[in-house]
């Protein structure tokens, strides 16, 4: 079984979204979530907040992947994450996968890609800079506890 088959989409918002793991490339999996009326904003038009978290949820599961692959298991703590809008979201399913751009010991940075029809016709981008902290390390990363 494959690393990215095994990534946990059972989150109390990735049950929301309806997300699950339709496929998997260059180990990282292709998350899929169907429209639910739950997900609409206008009618007909999937939410412009629900694309986001199918983007999010992409980029760290694809993440995660790499890291499991690694033997590494940081906390994992957004610095940023931008999401540009290419097209409206119709009331089909909608597929993302994100490709990790940087892997260092402490940052990662990653592109994510959502579309529904085509591919080659993405409706939502995103870039994620994300902190990773080792969990035994005791490094400051902001934590007040």
């Amino acid at each position: 079984m494959s690393t990215a088959s095994k990534i946990d989409v059972s989150s109390a918002y990735a049950h929301a979204l309806g997300l699950t793991i339709v496929g998997e490339e260059n180990g990282a999996p292709i998350l899929a979530a169907d429209f639910a009326e739950h997900l609409e904003g206008r009618p007909t038009v999937l939410h412009g907040g629900a694309i986001a978290g199918i983007l999010e949820a992409a980029g760290y599961a694809a993440l995660h992947c790499q890291l499991g692959r690694l033997g590494r298991t940081p906390r994992l703590k957004p610095v940023n994450i931008t999401v540009q809008f290419l097209r409206t979201g119709q009331s089909i399913r909608t597929q993302a996968i994100a490709r990790i751009t940087r892997l260092g010991r402490r940052n990662a940075n990653i592109a994510v890609e959502a579309w529904q029809a085509s591919r080659d016709k993405p409706i939502a981008t995103a870039v994620m800079n994300i902190l990773m902290a080792e969990k035994d390390s005791g490094e400051n990363t902001g934590d007040t506890a």
